[in-house]
């Protein structure tokens, strides 16, 4: 399986590639938003702003997000969570809209929010399988979906209660950082990877390619999938 971690051209992804690597997987870093859809599964880093984020995405967003609700399976972390939304207050252009909803600047006093921080709620089995608890925050933005359905964990950050994370589909936000969340972080990750790989070779199974793109133009338009590639939750 290969997994693109996309750059924005802001920052060190050593980290984050690092927790990505798993046996048989593949993880290559990817300026070209084309070029990152083609993978087997999207990584979103956290690294930026939502300015240059958006501009590195190009005319290319609205082709990312249909990659994505088609179900092509995508982790989002912190930065790459708020992308996922129309827009941001933090300005730059438009989002992916994948979540429809707003990002909006926290209303603390502390701000921006670094450290950790434990989740208020949770209920998303990649939380359960990791025992990711209390993860790590470097954040002044926070989503503010339309539809609070798509949030699976919450956090608080003096007072302000926040989307920690949000699954739409095959697609997942994460506001904290889990590859800097010590060993439950990076179980985290780990067991994204392993759900991407289910994903992928249902994918295969279904279609008989795991190229999202692909199965798509064979039905003549990209299928949003998101309802129904959801998994149950534990």
């Amino acid at each position: 399986m290969r997994i693109a971690l996309f750059d924005y051209g802001a920052g060190n992804l050593h980290s984050l590639h690092k927790a990505l690597e798993r046996p048989g997987v593949t993880v290559t870093v990817e300026r070209d938003p084309l070029a990152a859809i083609a993978a087997d599964a999207l990584v979103l880093p956290g690294v930026g702003a939502f300015q240059a984020a958006t501009a590195a995405l190009g005319a290319h967003g609205p082709a990312v997000c249909d990659a994505i609700r088609a179900g092509l399976p995508t982790l989002g972390i912190c930065l790459g969570m708020q992308l996922l939304f129309d827009a941001s207050d933090e300005g730059g252009g438009a989002g992916l809209g994948v979540v429809p909803g707003r990002v909006r600047r926290f209303d603390a006093t502390r701000v921006p929010q670094i450290g950790w921080n434990p989740l208020v709620t949770a209920d998303d089995p990649l939380l359960a399988a990791s025992a990711l608890a209390v993860p790590y925050y470097a954040n002044s933005f926070v989503g503010a979906p339309t539809d609070d359905g798509c949030v699976v964990a919450w956090g608080e950050h003096e007072g302000d209660r926040f989307p920690a994370m949000v699954r739409v589909g095959a697609c997942v936000g994460a506001q904290f950082h889990p590859e800097k969340s010590s060993t439950p972080g990076v179980s985290f990750v780990h067991a994204w990877v392993r759900e991407a790989r289910e994903r992928t070779a249902a994918r295969v199974a279904t279609t008989g390619t795991a190229d999202v793109a692909s199965a798509a133009g064979e039905t003549g338009g990209l299928a949003d999938t998101t309802t129904d590639a959801r998994p149950s939750r534990t």
